[in-house]
């Protein structure tokens, strides 16, 4: 595929976005009394995606569109849920989206149809679930679970904080889920603190069972299991995700405490697999299928759906106009909703290890930006922190709302309050305000002309500052489903756009093998000192001169 800024459909979007970066939301509005209901998409799956106050028209989303379809997406969205290796630099499939798929069609990798070992994978799960919960699997002494602690990190993790933490409302009240992913023995400590080894189920997710952090925190717990209950108590207190059986013999993990993952699905889509073992643990097993639905229902949705109206396409394509023609490096992502509050660290990976890429499918060097810096918080907090930057600082970013109008909390009112804010925001950040409107307001507060004259820089508010906002009923398992998929595919499309993979990661890989090869050091950082390279002696003499 040629460079994408080659083509005569990107080259027209250059000589469109020379005369739309001087145009104002508060014209563009003006212009159109009926632009809120035209650049707004339902998709019916209870999803309104409202991009008016992007900084687009009529012919900006023509021009997106037609990119789209010089970039051959339809054709690459089929090669995916077809189960082409479209993951060139490992030749693999990606198909993520069989493990939610709830028809009969066949899903098929090198002819052989993965749907039957799917399915097996999920019955095996609902077993194990309903056996905890039930308290037919129990641990070593006979004492039923009362708490879950997952060993894992990166997409072993974040998915599983995210919706544990946005569907907490659906928690199964007897057991208690611990997460923990961090290297440095702070959040496992912690744990251990608060648990009862007698009713303590580890469950290890690790693709390779080789990962440092979860390997160096599994075999910590492991020992705290045998210190307190003997030789032969893992095997009832540890459960894992894995691919490698021989790492898991080791363990003394049995069979039946075992879960498949496959080399077709990357770490950052896993949850919809077993890596959501905890998932399931924590809210039960027809909680985490409802999940599973809503994914699906997003996948049909952006496999059928034509790209005017296909959500997913619509926020990916606003994502390259926002980072290659606007100029805008950074995409705040801002729930309304504190169920969420974790929402935007599971995107950060997401989006940023997928299309976190300088070189094209074929190995040659970008000629143009891929991949935004995504960050957030929940929407009031981050009223009170940084949107005061976003709003009248320099720096350009663009922002995604999500709000559900239906309250998480039994306080619906609180909620009201919580969605009158974020329209305000949406509101303010695209429109400003104008120095007649601060001299209108200082004026009638009976503030002085001169006064009045020396504040106005300070309370001008440029406003054009882009947004989304994505509203739904109620936060439940479809909904969040819908969601992740959602920013799943808005993903993939923006990677088919820049012609680069969004399914390896080898930016993680150096960095890793680096810490590996220097975790021996750290054992004896004044005899390694001597002998290390200059960028790293400093280093180990401070290590050395500080360990107590």
């Amino acid at each position: 595929m040629t460079p994408a800024n080659t083509t005569p459909e990107w080259q027209a979007l250059e000589a469109h976005a020379a005369s739309m970066r001087g145009r104002h939301l508060r014209d563009l509005f003006a212009n159109d009394p009926q632009r809120a209901v035209s650049f707004s998409r339902t998709s019916g799956l209870n999803l309104l995606l409202d991009f008016s106050r992007q900084r687009v028209d009529a012919e900006t989303m023509r021009l997106l569109l037609a990119l789209a379809n010089a970039r051959d997406l339809r054709g690459r969205i089929d090669a995916m849920f077809s189960g082409e290796k479209i993951n060139t630099t490992e030749n693999r499939a990606v198909l993520h989206t069989a493990l939610r798929n709830r028809t009969e069609r066949p899903v098929l990798v090198d002819g052989q149809d993965v749907m039957p070992e799917v399915r097996a994978s999920l019955q095996k799960m609902r077993t194990f679930v309903e056996g905890i919960h039930g308290g037919r699997i129990h641990g070593h002494t006979g004492k039923t679970f009362t708490d879950i602690v997952n060993i894992g990190i990166g997409g072993s993790d974040l998915g599983i904080v995210m919706a544990t933490e946005a569907l907490a409302k659906y928690r199964n009240r007897n057991l208690r889920l611990h997460c923990v992913s961090n290297i440095d023995g702070v959040q496992l400590g912690d744990v251990l603190e608060k648990v009862d080894a007698a009713r303590t189920l580890f469950v290890v997710c690790s693709k390779t069972f080789s990962t440092l952090e979860t390997l160096t925190n599994a075999k910590l717990a492991r020992q705290w299991i045998v210190d307190r209950l003997g030789e032969g108590a893992p095997a009832r207190h540890f459960a894992a995700v894995s691919t490698n059986a021989k790492a898991m013999d080791a363990f003394l993990i049995p069979p039946q405490n075992r879960f498949t993952m496959w080399d077709w699905v990357g770490g950052r889509y896993s949850v919809w697999s077993a890596v959501g073992l905890s998932v399931a643990l924590a809210l039960g097993m027809d909680q985490f299928e409802l999940m599973l639905e809503g994914g699906h229902e997003m996948d049909e949705h952006f496999r059928t759906t034509p790209f005017e109206n296909n959500l997913p396409v619509l926020m990916g394509l606003l994502g390259v106009w926002n980072r290659n023609f606007l100029g805008l490096d950074s995409l705040a992502v801002l729930p309304y909703d504190q169920r969420l509050h974790r929402f935007p660290a599971y995107l950060q990976q997401l989006e940023m290890e997928s299309n976190g890429k300088s070189v094209t499918l074929a190995g040659t060097p970008l000629q143009y930006d891929s991949g935004a810096v995504l960050w957030g918080e929940p929407g009031s907090n981050a009223q009170h922190s940084f949107f005061q930057l976003l709003h009248q600082g320099t720096a350009r970013v663009a922002l995604d709302f999500l709000a559900p109008v239906n309250a998480s909390s039994p306080f619906q009112q609180q909620q009201n309050l919580a969605l009158a804010n974020c329209f305000a925001q949406a509101q303010a950040f695209a429109f400003g305000q104008t120095e007649a409107q601060v001299r209108q307001d200082l004026a009638a507060k009976g503030t002085g002309e001169s006064e009045i004259a020396r504040l106005i820089p300070h309370k001008l508010h440029p406003g054009n500052r882009p947004s989304t906002v994505i509203l739904f009923p109620r936060l439940g398992p479809k909904t969040l489903g819908r969601l992740i998929s959602l920013y799943e595919h808005k993903v993939f499309t923006q990677s088919v756009i820049w012609g680069i993979n969004a399914f390896d990661q080898w930016g993680v890989e150096l960095g890793k093998k680096l810490a590996e090869s220097l975790a021996p050091a750290l054992e004896k950082p004044g005899e390694a000192a001597a002998g290390a390279e200059p960028s790293l002696r400093n280093l180990l003499e401070h290590v050395a001169r500080w360990r107590g």
